[in-house]
């Protein structure tokens, strides 16, 4: 696809490296074609992926926290007390199935590589490798001094350049990227709905509890079973409204094949789209099935990088925009 060199140029760059590529410029707009994703591999993608962020460590922590939280008072404040079996039962069910699928959803997007560039393989040997035809045109990342594939933006938490990358999202510890966006809105999804469900049944019990004696509604003192109880209305309603849109945004970008920071930058519109089924399916891993909703299945439609990426050793080339053939 042609596509002019402002395009892959990263704003996080600065502009005042143009003046090293100044030679390239004076090329034909229609020479500078970007080095398509499919050639530029992640090289850990078979690794355990964990991003060493203090902030971001922090946050996840918390968002274990808070779910183990409206799991206690879900089961220990309004369904174990409860003198109706069927209630508690299908409730306390419901509920521990989707805060399970929602963490297990956190985690394969806090573990899963995003899609990130291979670090440091712009080199003469490594471009010379891809076997490029003369009058393309490469880039590379000044920060990570990688060569960055179409649509790829470097992110200062992860140091890494990361394929299609949405934003980086301290909730989880990660960037939300081509390979971990459908773990990214099964959590949002996930979470949303044990906050609704969480909400439903605070709203029941104090319908319950107003009904009947406080001292038999709860095994906890009445003063002590309002305070979980309001606390926990409240989380649930803060992270419905929060993961609620969360969720809508993701499934508009995923849509208008248009990540935010793509959108963010006004880069919109500089590619081809693709329609909104299909990018769909690109980002839940093959046609419609169940398997969109389990946290626990691949994304098989994608194409599988090597287990082992071999980048040719040599020395990073310190032109941002490099022409074919090499000088």
């Amino acid at each position: 696809m042609k596509s002019p060199v402002h395009r892959c140029r990263d704003v996080e760059h600065g502009r005042g490296q143009a003046g090293d590529g100044a030679g390239v410029n004076c090329l034909q707009a229609e020479q500078r074609i970007p080095i398509s994703k499919d050639v530029i591999t992640s090289s850990s993608a078979s690794a355990m992926w964990f991003i060493r962020d203090a902030c971001g460590i922090v946050c996840a922590v918390i968002t274990w926290l808070l779910v183990l939280y409206a799991e206690f008072v879900v089961l220990f404040v309004m369904l174990l007390p409860s003198k109706n079996l069927t209630y508690s039962i299908v409730n306390g069910t419901l509920f521990n199935i989707l805060a399970f699928l929602a963490l297990a959803s956190h985690l394969r997007a806090m573990c899963t590589d995003p899609g990130a560039v291979p670090k440091g393989n712009a080199t003469k040997e490594y471009i010379e490798s891809l076997q490029l035809k003369p009058g393309q045109v490469v880039y590379k990342c000044p920060k990570c001094c990688s060569i960055k594939p179409d649509r790829a933006h470097h992110c200062s938490v992860c140091k890494r350049c990361i394929r299609k990358m949405d934003h980086h999202c301290p909730w989880v510890n990660n960037c939300v990227g081509e390979n971990n966006q459908k773990y990214f809105v099964l959590f949002t999804m996930y979470i949303a709905l044990i906050s609704l469900h969480a909400l439903v049944m605070v709203v029941f019990h104090f319908l319950y509890c107003f009904e009947d004696d406080w001292t038999k509604c709860s095994s906890f003192s009445p003063p002590t079973t309002v305070i979980l109880l309001i606390l926990l209305c409240f989380e649930g309603l803060l992270f419905l409204i929060f993961t609620s849109v969360m969720f809508g945004t993701q499934v508009h970008s995923i849509c208008t094949d248009e990540t935010g920071i793509e959108r963010l930058k006004g880069e919109t519109g500089k590619w081809l789209k693709v329609p909104c089924w299909e990018a769909v399916q690109m980002a839940f891993g093959g046609p419609f099935s169940l398997s969109w909703c389990s946290p626990f299945t691949g994304l098989g439609c994608k194409k599988s990088p090597p287990e082992h990426v071999t980048i040719p050793q040599g020395e990073i080339i310190e032109e941002d925009v490099i022409e074919i053939p090499l000088n």
